[in-house]
């Protein structure tokens, strides 16, 4: 399902027969209600034939598997041996994480303040107006509030690339507010937006 080499979840597609999509190409997050371990979520990507398409993703390939947790094997050429990359991924993210950096990071607006953030707590993404630029509406782990936030794409993409500014629509949303990707985008393209830092130590 995710190939943490690439950064790319594969789904079906009924034009082309698979699709292979990074996380910024996710345009809604819904976790579905029923199994908890590990959970489900019904993603809908944006598709290279053009069409947005439904695919589900369970909490381990959405959370874990982009640090490289669930890998596969990789020749090292040094030892000419099949090695676990899941090892050295893992052993990396673990020195990282310990000496305080966050895979994904966002800026909660209701807080004041840069929150680590783990994907399943994205909800919806849209391309924002600048070329590159990713909207991205998070629900806060510590205060379950929503925010949203502009990032670039590797921000959301790549783990441990935290931007070091992120655009913030200043405004304090209703839990149900947000409620389809048209609404937010309407919201990210008439919002005005504050640059705030994201050091997180």
């Amino acid at each position: 399902m995710y190939d943490p080499i690439s950064t790319r979840y594969t789904f079906p597609c009924p034009v082309h027969g698979e699709a292979r999509v990074r996380l910024h190409d996710f345009r809604e997050l819904d976790r579905l209600p029923g199994a908890a371990h590990p959970a489900v979520f019904r993603v809908r990507y944006a598709c290279s034939c053009g069409d947005d398409h439904l695919g589900l993703v369970a909490h381990d390939d959405l959370d874990w598997a982009p640090l490289g947790l669930q890998a596969g094997m990789f020749l090292n050429l040094m030892t000419d041996r099949l090695e676990p990359v899941q090892d050295e991924f893992g052993d990396l993210a673990a020195r990282r994480i310990g000496a305080g950096e966050w895979p994904w990071s966002f800026f909660c607006y209701p807080e004041e303040r840069p929150r680590p953030v783990f994907p399943s707590m994205f909800w919806l993404l849209a391309p924002g107006t600048a070329a590159g630029s990713i909207g991205l509406a998070v629900r806060c782990p510590a205060c379950l509030r929503l925010s949203i936030n502009i990032v670039s794409a590797e921000h959301v993409d790549v783990p441990f690339h935290n931007d070091a500014a992120v655009g913030v629509v200043e405004h304090v949303f209703a839990g149900d507010a947000l409620n389809t990707i048209e609404e937010f985008e309407s919201e990210l393209y008439s919002a005005s937006f504050d640059a705030r830092r994201l050091k997180l130590h």
